[in-house]
């Protein structure tokens, strides 16, 4: 449409009227874009589901360690793990991934559709509307991505993380949890860590979709190839989490401390106190960054899973869209 402008100004002056869309095709460029929305929630649905389903035994690991005051290392690690499979059954390993899933498949689909939104708008502000974008808007389109979601969907993660650190007969399922934090703590609770959270995802996100569309934009640039393989999608979706995370832990350890609260016995309720007691008690390496080394296995795998299932559901949806599987 700007190259329109800038083609016909000259014979705009001279009295000649400029055309605009008809409106069909102001309804098929609407069309167009509700196809897009509506993709970029499918597959980013189906991207957080299949990444936090891979690492879940890990995951549930390292919110047991990040809530206790007990030391972190793999052996540890490996035992607990261990023990809860004998406890719990193989299937215990993956307690409280329901819950997981009621919140990461809004969580992901609101964030990648998010995502996808933010970068055309900032493309447009920018002036690289279907341009890679420049660094800083890149690293804001992340932010404001993941705080969005963040936003919509945290009672969904405060309920996680309490079925992830209690045994399975204090809830039977995550209405329950509802139901009895609702009753015995109040509405608040379900917002208890909400500020660390969202401090915690501005780094984590905008870095990991920062580092994830910088090594894109490199390997395009180096290679010649528009879509990179499968297997660098996983790289460099590995590259981004481990980044990501580890900038962000510290207010994660802080996020988990103060949403398990009411089950662990402890009462925090800032987050400068709640660092303070962990840095007295426990130390800087072995409080805030406690399972940190776990993190860097099951982040990276993650994220990777996460970026390598959105692109490549997102490229499938398309042909197959192509190919008049969806109407137009």
């Amino acid at each position: 449409m700007e190259n329109g402008v800038q083609e016909h100004q000259g014979a705009i002056s001279h009295g000649d009227v400029l055309s605009h869309p008809s409106a069909g095709q102001t309804e098929g460029l609407k069309q167009d874009a509700g196809h897009a929305v509506l993709n970029s929630l499918l597959s980013g649905a189906l991207a957080g589901a299949v990444a936090k389903t891979s690492v879940a035994p890990l995951d549930r690991t390292k919110i047991i360690f990040q809530v206790s005051s007990s030391r972190f290392s793999a052996k540890e690690a490996y035992r607990l793990i261990y023990r809860t499979y004998l406890q719990e059954g193989f299937l215990g390993l993956w307690r409280g991934n329901s819950a997981t899933m009621v919140r990461v498949v809004p969580y992901a689909a609101i964030q990648f559709c998010a995502h996808e939104q933010y970068k055309k708008l900032l493309g447009g502000y920018y002036s690289f509307q279907g341009k890679a974008l420049p660094p800083f808007p890149r690293f804001l389109a992340g932010s404001l991505a993941g705080t969005t979601a963040a936003m919509l969907t945290y009672p969904l993660d405060m309920v996680r993380a309490r079925m992830a650190v209690t045994p399975k007969e204090m809830y039977s399922n995550i209405l329950h949890v509802f139901a009895r934090i609702s009753q015995e703590e109040g509405m608040k609770t379900l917002y208890r860590g909400f500020t660390p959270t969202i401090l915690g995802v501005v780094p984590y996100a905008g870095l990991s979709f920062f580092t994830y569309e910088t090594l894109k934009k490199l390997h395009a640039e180096k290679s010649g190839r528009v879509q990179p393989h499968s297997y660098e999608r996983l790289a460099f979706g590995a590259c981004a989490g481990l980044i990501g995370q580890s900038a962000s832990y510290p207010l994660d350890v802080v996020r988990r401390r103060m949403q398990t609260a009411g089950v662990t016995g402890h009462t925090y309720s800032s987050i400068m106190g709640t660092m303070r007691e962990i840095l007295a008690k426990e130390g800087l390496v072995r409080g805030l960054y406690k399972g940190l080394s776990m993190n860097w296995i099951k982040g990276p795998i993650t994220v990777g899973v996460s970026f390598t299932t959105f692109d490549l559901t997102q490229i499938l949806l398309r042909r197959l869209q192509q190919q008049g599987y969806f109407p137009q």
